[in-house]
């Protein structure tokens, strides 16, 4: 299933935050993601947003809503899950 992607105000501001060479590996994961969830997602438990997309020490968490990926944050793995 084809997917579109939706970065949410703080996502981009995480983006911008990053240094550029990991911005690119992480830009380059979604857009693969966008291809029927490809790469290292997996569901959450007890967590909102419902998934998360791992992409070295980082972690892209967002919703899938139809046919639409809404991407909430990107954060360092140290700090994704508080």
């Amino acid at each position: 299933m084809k997917y579109q992607t939706f970065l949410k105000p703080k996502a981009i501001k995480d983006l911008k935050n990053i240094s550029k060479t990991d911005a690119k590996k992480i830009a380059t994961k979604i857009k693969e993601m966008e291809n029927n969830l490809q790469g290292d997602v997996k569901k959450l438990t007890k967590h909102t947003p419902e998934y998360r997309l791992r992409v070295g020490d980082w972690r892209i968490l967002f919703e899938i809503e139809i046919n639409k990926i809404v991407i909430y944050k990107i954060k360092h793995r140290k700090d994704a899950y508080r």
